[in-house]
């Protein structure tokens, strides 16, 4: 693509990023065919191609973002399937990042809008507000039929449809401290606990400090970790994603000179994606680009992880799993085949959706901004799973989990737990017996 930044322009490396990026792309549409929200819409503005347009329109003519353009790049789940698919190597998150920041930095939103996403950035990150945020939302649960139809409180309705009826109960597995590996030590890992996951699904957290510890692994859940930062990164407020990895980074950092660390270990693939661009993230701070590139190199998936431990194959189990491979999972950070490879190596039966690069409309708080689009990602993600008539579905993000949930009384699972279970675990919630 051919462009005409000045040289003023790209002396802002920001800008000298996108143009490369933008430079990349040959406009063969191949994006389109892999594009969720394009093969619901059917709009071209709706497609990578056309966002990359309207990009290209905005930053090289040094426009603010208008109505337009915001609406095209709300409506992208940023599951990067399109990055997948590209034949030119376009990097179109880093792209789409750009123009979310340039967006928050020259568009005002409506009110209802600002309120939404600023409630959403200071309750989600934050373990012990979203807590206290789900006790108040069983109260307003019997009002969400009204909220809904009042335009400036439709999305708080939408909220306490999502909500669970409780959160779960305080977990010991975000207990900062170490959990000493069983038997002979065979490494030492830090664990992300996270923010939303732990309120929602503590068990995820749990089932990986005792697979880990039984396999011979130190687990250390460092003091004063913090939310990754995705979910602020994803809505263009840059200052506030850039303090989270700073601080994250800190923390790492006194672990790795603490002892070492063999990996950082991520349980939720979106945040896994987040954490593996922080050197990205943090390149041009002197002070921590470094820091933030190595800790990038020590972040793993669980699964990533654990396939590098030589787990012993187990007998065939009478369970059939679909396998859900998470965008972030399998686009963000190209992990496709170790989850299957483990679950089969436990015994299980796999099973792969059909259409399994297409997002299920979770998307982070995806599914709260653009309700109409992720339920219709929803219906056809559930559609394709239950097509597969599988006992359990596993997958690697607890926004899979969540969102999937409600669309199917097939008990859904993160990888872990299943794994977990297999090699001499607790049954997970949900699953009555020891396979």
């Amino acid at each position: 693509m051919q462009t005409t930044f000045t040289a003023a322009q790209l002396a802002d490396p920001h800008v000298a990023e996108s143009e490369a990026i933008l430079r990349k792309c040959v406009h063969c549409g191949f994006c389109t065919a892999t594009c969720p929200t394009y093969l619901t819409l059917g709009n071209e503005l709706d497609s990578p191609r056309g966002r990359i347009y309207l990009i290209k329109d905005m930053l090289e003519n040094g426009r603010a973002a208008d109505e337009e353009v915001v609406t095209h790049i709300d409506r992208c789940l940023s599951c990067l399937a399109c990055t997948t698919t590209c034949p030119s190597g376009v990097d179109y998150m880093h792209l789409i990042d750009h123009a979310r920041i340039h967006i928050e930095n020259t568009y005002r939103r409506p009110l209802k809008d600002r309120l939404v996403r600023s409630v959403l950035a200071a309750v989600l990150p934050y373990p012990s507000r979203f807590r206290l945020a789900l006790s108040a939302a069983r109260l307003g649960r019997p009002f969400a039929g009204m909220m809904k139809r009042i335009p400036l409180l439709k999305t708080f309705g939408i909220m306490l449809d999502l909500a669970p009826e409780k959160a779960a109960p305080a977990s010991d597995s975000t207990r900062a401290g170490k959990r000493p590996a069983e038997n002979e030590k065979r490494g030492r890992v830090a664990l992300l606990t996270g923010c939303a996951q732990p309120v929602l699904r503590p068990g995820i957290n749990e089932a990986t400090i005792r697979l880990l510890t039984r396999l011979g692994i130190e687990v250390e859940v460092p003091a004063g970790e913090g939310c990754c930062g995705a979910l602020v990164h994803h809505m263009g407020r840059e200052e506030q994603a850039l303090a989270a990895a700073r601080r994250n980074v800190d923390i790492w950092m006194k672990a790795i000179d603490g002892g070492g660390l063999d990996a950082i270990i991520i349980t939720a693939s979106g945040c896994g994606t987040t954490i593996k661009d922080y050197g990205h993230m943090l390149r041009l701070d002197p002070e921590y680009a470094a820091k933030a590139a190595r800790v990038s190199a020590l972040a793993k998936d669980i699964t990533e992880y654990l396939s590098t431990l030589d787990l012993p194959r187990l007998e065939p189990k009478r369970v059939t799993v679909a396998y859900h491979s998470a965008c972030s999972m399998q686009h963000g950070q190209k992990i496709v085949m170790a989850p299957k490879l483990l679950l089969k190596a436990a015994g299980f039966t796999v099973r792969d959706p059909a259409e399994g690069h297409l997002c299920c409309g979770s998307a982070g708080t995806y599914n709260i901004l653009q309700p109409e689009i992720s339920a219709t990602l929803k219906a056809r993600k559930v559609k394709n799973i239950e097509a597969t008539k599988a006992d359990v579905i596993a997958t690697g993000n607890i926004g899979c989990i969540t969102q999937i949930a409600t669309g199917t009384a097939i008990p859904i699972l993160h990888t872990v737990e299943l794994l977990d279970w297999a090699y001499g675990g607790k049954a997970p919630e949900g699953i009555s017996s020891h396979p």
